[in-house]
């Protein structure tokens, strides 16, 4: 049976550690094998360090996935789809791979970083490294909580994971990252009324707020389907942030593509009469990218055909 990764339908932990690499060595054999031994890092540090509740996930760029995995191509795998209308914009920063670690002790988020740096640091450059944190009670740095409209409990493997559709590939999910910057003195200069007019939500409890409307951020946002009742992503993200700068590292695993690109469309375009997403106007995509998270199966099943 084919294995997901475990980190892409994991539940919410307390910190994160976030890695964009660019691949520098001609030699995919050898980043192949070196893939599958990430995931035997990732399994030692699970085992060693069980209450910290280690996960990870190893994800190809869409540009490099022919390189290091040449022959089939996942249905869906496509470049991360830049947008831009007025002064919104979904920028792309295209790079080889992703690396997510999570855990619930930051010390044990910091060891595995720098252990899977160590094994891959002669093929790669580091492009960007961001640490991310739980902020409260699961909430983005705007005070209202994130990603309160994921799957819950077995819904998350059936959202997150390819199944039979794409059988080459099943146990696979489509990984999409954006790094926001928040503008949080103007959204700090904002009455709660005017906040809540923005995110469509209460503060306090996540619920419906009088104030929504089509340009709310919960409504622009949304993940469900317009003929469904079911969210089509799972959001992974965490804040980060220190003294000078804040936003929102922002992560989605879905068996399909479609979804997220439907989401980021109805943000910045919104619905054709004028109603973007009004959350953009307090925060800024400054990265995106797109990759594609292979099962473990076929990591290490690819990695054995390297050593043929």
């Amino acid at each position: 049976m084919t294995q997901p990764q475990k980190g892409l339908c994991a539940e919410p932990n307390l910190h994160a550690q976030y890695l964009l690499l660019n691949v520098i060595d001609d030699d995919s054999q050898a980043v192949r094998a070196k893939l599958s031994r990430v995931l035997d890092i990732f399994e030692h540090f699970e085992n060693e360090h069980y209450e910290a509740m280690v996960t990870g996930v190893v994800a190809i760029g869409t540009n490099y996935w022919a390189e290091v995995y040449p022959g089939l191509i996942p249905i869906e795998l496509a470049p991360f789809p830049d947008m831009q209308c007025e002064d919104r914009s979904a920028p792309t920063m295209p790079c080889d791979l992703f690396i997510q670690i999570r855990a619930d002790r930051l010390d044990i988020c910091h060891a595995v970083g720098i252990e899977v740096m160590d094994l891959l640091r002669i093929h790669v450059e580091l492009v960007e490294q961001i640490r991310g944190f739980r902020y409260l009670d699961g909430r983005d740095l705007n005070g209202f909580l994130y990603g309160a409209d994921n799957p819950r409990g077995m819904k998350r493997r059936k959202v997150g994971i390819i199944g039979e559709d794409d059988p080459d590939f099943s146990g696979g999910s489509y990984v999409h990252i954006q790094r926001y910057r928040h503008d949080l003195r103007r959204w700090n200069s904002l009455s709660s009324r005017q906040q809540e007019q923005v995110m469509g939500t209460t503060q306090e409890h996540n619920l419906v707020s009088s104030e929504q409307s089509e340009s709310s951020h919960s409504v622009r946002a949304s993940t469900v389907a317009p003929d469904g009742d079911e969210p089509r992503l799972i959001k992974q993200g965490m804040p980060y942030g220190d003294m000078a700068s804040q936003g929102l590292f922002f992560v989605s695993c879905s068996a399909s593509a479609r979804p997220f690109k439907q989401m980021l469309h109805s943000q910045i375009y919104g619905n054709g009469e004028g109603d973007y997403d009004r959350w953009l106007d307090f925060t800024s995509a400054e990265t995106g990218a797109a990759f594609f998270a292979p099962s473990i199966t076929f990591i290490r099943q690819q990695a054995k055909l390297s050593d043929v």
